[in-house]
């Protein structure tokens, strides 16, 4: 599109000359489609958040949930998805009958979107979607956690969780593994693979380092 059409497609937005239709028609001939999305849904989430801790909204595909559900199997207690998006997971784990099932998400956009989608379930009384500082929030009540992170904040979150969580806790990270820890056990293929921590064998781990770290200083 040239500097005059562009000029003048504009002014026709301005002058809302445009109907519903029109206005569809014109964002996606112009592109002004995704920046709509990105202005109106994704960045009121990112606004004062330290450019290392913004991870990009991207749902969970259905694989995705299936196996951190699955690596969930079998276990029961409160379950809290920690950048819960669209709210998605935190909804089959209530489903699969965690309680309190509830979901941690920045964006109020996305929150209001998690409500709307528990309340089309039927479960608007069984979720919880809260909009608060997942680094704020105190899990030390929740034994299953679920994050879909950037490797860059999962390496932040590990001290966090190491330090809150209760000894039979397990931990599923979805599309990227935590950088310093070994999983128990692992789900899937690709980029829908899922990792799954225990905290009693995390902190193990964490003991054995501190050890061999000292051992080395002296």
């Amino acid at each position: 599109m040239d500097d005059d059409a562009l000029e003048e497609t504009l002014a026709q937005f301005k002058e809302k000359r445009l109907g519903g239709w029109g206005i569809l028609q014109l964002t996606a001939g112009t592109g002004l489609a995704v920046y709509a999305m990105w202005a109106g849904v994704l960045m009121p989430g990112f606004r004062r958040v330290p450019l290392k801790l913004q991870v990009p909204y991207m749902p969970a595909s259905k694989r995705q949930v299936g196996n951190v559900m699955t690596l969930l199997k079998g276990r029961s207690g409160g379950f809290a998805d920690l950048g819960s998006g669209d709210g998605r997971i935190v909804l089959e784990a209530s489903q699969q009958g965690f309680s309190p099932a509830v979901g941690y998400e920045l964006n109020p956009w996305l929150v209001r979107l998690a409500r709307f989608y528990a309340w089309r379930a039927g479960q608007y009384n069984t979720v919880s979607y809260r909009r608060e500082d997942l680094w704020k929030v105190d899990l030390s009540g929740y034994k299953n956690i679920s994050v879909f992170l950037a490797p860059s904040v999962l390496t932040l979150l590990q001290e966090k969780l190491l330090t809150e969580l209760p000894e039979d806790a397990l931990i599923v990270a979805g599309r990227f593994p935590f950088p310093n820890w070994a999983p128990c056990r692992i789900e899937g293929e690709g980029v829908d693979r899922a990792w799954a921590y225990h905290m009693k064998a995390l902190r193990k781990q964490n003991q054995s380092k501190n050890i061999t770290s000292t051992e080395h200083t002296r």
